[in-house]
């Protein structure tokens, strides 16, 4: 047993920040519309080293961290952020817990976890017990917002950058939806997998229209056809969508009954989750569990510096959304920052401790908030 390990190690302090990024280009998919993210970065202190946590959410997760969980983790144990974990959960039990308050508990548990690493100075992946030694992943963008042009630039840049699969966005204009995905099957030839992603735009038997029209274009990943509330409606697109095509949801999950309904449901054929959202590293890797229980895969979805880390450690992994918005914001973000490898995977480094991300303070400044 590390010397350290063996002793107690009080946190000292939480800080935490946020910052509004503006999109490189106006950008949209089936339900909304932005023109910039925000980014909440939580840095804890404890033993002369410090972890750091994010997450995309707004300006009142910094609220929550600051008026709730700082007090509830500053001086306990930095070395068990399992135990930190369960204890925001109580904490902020009458805060209601799905939405902002899950999105806070998942920044400072990354930055717990980064912390603990770092602290008995081994990589985050050996902290996690990984299973994979790098990460599948699928670039990420195709918005609405996107002429076609631009589109088919897009993916065929990942595709060309040796990423095997490639998703758009489907939805905002049905009668569009035809033309934009045969140029992007077009674009980018038979041998790169299409994805297509809703957003949740579709009714039911829109939605199972639209599947079968897609498949005629190979596609195979169709997420969020429709709402992901609507258990019912997504496992009647499962059960009577095209042979080969996957329906997928639960990037909106944020705590475990959520994705325990889902799964039970049999809504989807592979789960989706955040760690970012689903209550962090601890929370992602519990999911994680009901889909190894139930032999499902689990795909990770966006922020793909910390998810790559926390995706080594899932047995079940289908791969990782490698999302335009979250890799240009973390290559400002971030010195350290992993970039794909041929195959189309990410490859965390076990050369540096903790998930081997330093902030850029200087670059991110700017952009400040509160």
């Amino acid at each position: 047993m590390s010397p350290r390990a063996a002793t107690a190690i009080p946190i000292e302090s939480v800080e935490i920040s946020v910052y509004s990024i503006p999109t490189d280009a106006p950008e949209s998919d089936g339900t909304l519309t932005w023109n910039s993210t925000t980014f909440v970065l939580v840095t804890v202190h404890a033993g002369g080293a410090a972890g750091t946590g994010y997450t995309y959410g707004g300006t009142a997760v910094a609220t929550v961290v600051r008026d709730k969980l700082a007090e509830v983790v500053t001086g306990e144990d930095a070395l068990q952020p399992p135990a930190r974990w369960a204890a925001m959960q109580h904490a902020a039990r009458n805060l209601g817990k799905p939405g902002v308050v899950a999105e806070a508990i998942s920044a400072v548990d990354i930055a717990l976890w980064d912390l603990r690493a770092r602290l008995l100075d081994e990589p985050l992946v050996i902290a996690l017990g990984a299973v994979h030694e790098a990460i599948p992943i699928y670039g990420s963008g195709g918005f609405t917002s996107y002429d076609n042009a631009t589109l088919c630039e897009q993916l065929c840049g990942w595709a060309d950058a040796g990423i095997p699969r490639v998703k758009m966005k489907v939805g905002r204009d049905p009668d569009a939806d035809t033309g934009r995905v045969s140029a992007a099957r077009a674009a980018i030839g038979d041998d790169i997998e299409l994805f297509v992603d809703a957003n949740g735009a579709y009714q039911r038997k829109q939605a199972l229209g639209w599947a079968q029209r897609f498949s005629e274009y190979g596609v195979r990943w169709f997420e969020e056809p429709v709402s992901s509330d609507d258990l019912d409606g997504l496992r009647r697109l499962s059960e009577n969508g095209p042979p080969g095509m996957d329906i997928a949801a639960g990037e909106y999950g944020y705590h475990l009954p959520y994705f325990q309904q889902m799964l039970a449901a049999g809504a989807v054929d592979c789960l989706q989750a955040d760690v970012t959202r689903a209550l962090g590293i601890t929370g992602v890797l519990r999911v994680a569990a009901l889909c190894d229980a139930r032999g499902m895969d689990l795909s990770l979805h966006c922020a793909p510096q910390i998810s790559s880390q926390v995706g080594t450690a899932i047995w079940h992994l289908r791969h990782l959304e490698y999302f335009h918005d979250h890799v240009r914001i973390e290559g400002l973000a971030f010195d350290g920052v992993i970039e794909p490898e041929p195959g189309g995977v990410l490859r965390p480094d076990r050369t540096a401790p903790g998930h081997g991300l330093t902030v850029k303070q200087v670059d991110l400044d700017e952009f400040r908030v509160a």
